[in-house]
């Protein structure tokens, strides 16, 4: 009998601990795998390894959520249609206590393998293409670190962030990206959180009704929200809270009488379109059908997730009037803002609440963080298309724009402008719902990103609404998780930071004003120079032995496209003023100054 065959029939279920590390991943490898060692290749070892890590996050992820339960704490809800949590292995790993990460790289070196390279086997996950992304993802991390019981929901897309190429004519173009066409081990499937989503429909009001009371929202289109799991550890901690992720799925799948006459599309057109709310982040809402999509997708998720928040909070114990004391939900950004209006539904026809003890626990509950300034970027939608979609949330937007409406008048009376300009529906031309309004009356809280942008929004943008609600108005600005953009992403920074600090910089960035004596040390200062001289010789090393270069790109929204032109336009009149003088021929996209070669005098 072999070593490796010994070691397995003698050892099993062997749990990731320091010192343990080969052990969990050889165990992986072959009894949950069936790979043979000596045969496995990256692709394997990666799962086997990232198992056995999730694995041990899953043991913490359990004990954070029952002591979460039994101390009725409050919760945060996140709520976002893009994260960007980077890839989970060596975050994991950096995450957990005892040297796990050198241990691995020790582990796999003894096997013949490079933990870097295993660790590039991962996709990243395409769930998001920009900051509004890439803050979501640091907020769960900081959450989870600061030991705060928090959820992130989203939407688990399909082909989430494109992939862009260079066509042979030489112009751009974007090709879907599917991060899950292979196996993803860190997402887990919640066979509890399967909710029913309705769409479309009539109002049904019982007889005598107001306009305020219980109606019955009925004759729907019915999908299910399926609900997917990545967890986010704390850093060095025993905190693991989870990313809750929506797929679409029919009600009927599979339509067996349309297959047998012969309709195979019809067979199962309910399942392709129920997968569609999930296929893709930030459909081209450039056609009706564009538009339509994404009004779906954002209803699709906040749905899903108040349901799931709502049916946790009970399970609990708890009650709905102490949802405030309970449950803390950011918006970020206007795209989940139909939450607001999906929660009072909720309240007032699923639960019998009354109108105006929804509305003080609505706004009690959620929090809205705006990320533009420019008020043609403020997420708006056609009545119209509203009205078909969301026949009963239009009916309750209505009901919160007339009370807010009449507190206004209240306060300035007489000042018609004003009330245009405040509603939450536009009615110039083509009525539209605007969501940011909606946000603003709906939340205790609004803020900005940045100290600047706070007061920017405060005095121009939402000026209206913070002279009615002057302490509603915060602002919270952005940061980035230390753990991913410094531990990992500068380990020789990192190590002599530690050197000196200890770990406990890694989770309070304050402590680096103790390395103030440190800048008169020579060797400190010449240490450091030599990481610095280190990480650009590998970008140099890199650029030079890559004939391709691999950049983020985002979807340019079409404010931001009329922007770009109008600039270029500007440019170009200016070259050609200045074209004689200084011999410079325009192009179509003019290079940047800083490329741009003066003649030869």
């Amino acid at each position: 009998m072999s070593s490796i065959d010994t070691h397995f029939t003698t050892r099993r279920n062997v749990a990731l601990q320091p010192g343990t590390l080969q052990a969990a991943l050889l165990d992986r490898l072959t009894r949950t795998l069936g790979k043979n060692p000596d045969s496995a290749t990256a692709r394997d070892i990666y799962d086997a390894l990232s198992l056995a890590v999730r694995e041990e996050l899953t043991l913490r992820w359990l004990a954070t959520q029952r002591r979460v339960a039994n101390a009725h704490v409050k919760r945060v809800c996140y709520f976002s249609v893009e994260y960007l949590p980077g890839r989970s292995l060596l975050n994991a790993l950096s995450s957990l206590e005892g040297g796990l990460l050198q241990e691995a790289r020790v582990a796999l070196r003894d096997m013949g393998h490079d933990l870097d390279d295993i660790a590039a086997e991962e996709v990243d996950p395409g769930l998001g293409n920009g900051g509004l992304g890439r803050l979501a993802a640091c907020f769960l991390d900081s959450l989870a670190t600061l030991h705060y019981p928090a959820v992130g929901y989203g939407i688990r897309y399909d082909y989430g962030i494109f992939t862009q190429v260079i066509g042979t004519d030489g112009g751009q173009r974007e090709v879907a990206s599917s991060w899950l066409r292979l196996r993803n081990v860190w997402e887990m499937p919640s066979g509890s959180a399967r909710f029913i989503v309705r769409f479309g429909g009539r109002i049904k009001a019982p007889e005598n009704a107001g306009p305020g009371d219980l109606h019955r929202w009925v004759d729907t289109t019915d999908i299910y929200a399926i609900g997917f799991d990545q967890l986010t550890p704390g850093n060095r901690g025993p905190t693991v809270n989870h990313l809750r992720l929506w797929s679409g799925r029919a009600i009927t799948p599979f339509q067996i009488d349309a297959f047998n006459a012969g309709d195979y599309a019809a067979a199962v057109q309910e399942q392709v379109e129920a997968k569609n709310l999930s296929r893709v982040l930030y459909p081209d809402d450039s056609t009706p059908q564009g538009k339509e999509l994404r009004l779906k997708q954002q209803y699709f998720f906040v749905s899903a997730s108040l349901q799931d928040i709502l049916a946790t909070h009970l399970s609990e114990g708890r009650t709905l009037a102490s949802m405030p004391d309970s449950i803390a939900i950011q918006l970020n950004d206007t795209h989940p803002a139909v939450a607001i209006p999906e929660l009072m539904r909720l309240l007032v026809d699923e639960h019998g609440l009354p109108w105006a003890e929804s509305w003080q626990i609505t706004t009690a509950v959620f929090s809205y963080t705006n990320h533009t300034l420019l008020p043609e970027s403020l997420e708006t939608w056609p009545v119209a298309m509203f009205e078909r979609l969301l026949p009963r949330h239009l009916q309750i937007i209505y009901l919160i724009n007339r009370d807010f409406l009449q507190s206004v008048e209240t306060r300035y009376p007489g000042d018609d402008e004003r009330l245009r300009r405040l509603s939450i529906i536009d009615d110039g031309g083509d009525r539209r719902v605007r969501m940011a309004h909606l946000a603003v009356i709906g939340s205790h809280r609004v803020n900005g990103v940045a100290q600047l942008h706070s007061d920017l929004m405060r005095m121009h943008v939402f000026s209206g609404f913070a002279d009615m609600y002057p302490d509603r108005f915060i602002n919270v600005t952005n940061g980035i998780a230390v753990r991913r953009w410094l531990k990992q992403s500068n380990p020789g920074l990192s190590a002599l930071l530690t050197e000196h600090l200890g770990s406990c910089w890694e989770n309070d960035l304050e402590e680096l004003g103790r390395l103030t004596g440190a800048a008169d040390d020579p060797e400190f200062r010449r240490q450091f120079r030599g990481i610095k001289r280190t990480n650009k010789q590998r970008l140099a090393d890199e650029s030079n032995s890559s004939t391709t270069w691999r950049a983020p790109s985002m979807r340019t929204p079409p404010c931001m496209t009329s922007c770009v032109s109008c600039s270029c336009r500007i440019t170009m009149s200016l070259l050609r003023k200045e074209s004689c003088r200084r011999r410079i021929c325009p192009s179509r996209f003019p290079r940047p100054a800083w490329r741009r070669r003066e003649p030869a005098i």
